[in-house]
């Protein structure tokens, strides 16, 4: 299951995410957004778990919670919407 983590601290990184949803069961995959000019975390970021009940138990468990002074916004993360085909410019 594709979990969203929002509210994030620019000061997490990966092994805390990691270390924080592990407890909860396996963690595939930590995908922290970086912004691609300042190099500093966006705030949120997707975390892989294989099996659906440890990721609802880590969901469940870790939303609304404090992480390094901030509360967590934990849920199943939604499909991203098709974006609509820009117009070309003139």
């Amino acid at each position: 299951m594709n979990i969203y983590v929002g509210n994030l601290s620019y000061n997490v990184n990966t092994d805390d995410l990691k270390g924080l949803f592990g407890a909860h069961g396996a963690v595939t995959e930590v995908n922290l957004m970086i912004d691609k000019y300042t190099g500093q975390s966006k705030g949120f970021a997707f975390i892989e778990m294989p099996k659906q009940a440890e990721a609802e138990a880590a969901i469940k468990a870790l939303n609304e919670n404090p992480l390094k002074g901030r509360n967590l916004k934990v849920n199943q993360a939604r499909p991203r919407d098709a974006k609509p085909a820009r117009r070309p410019r003139y």
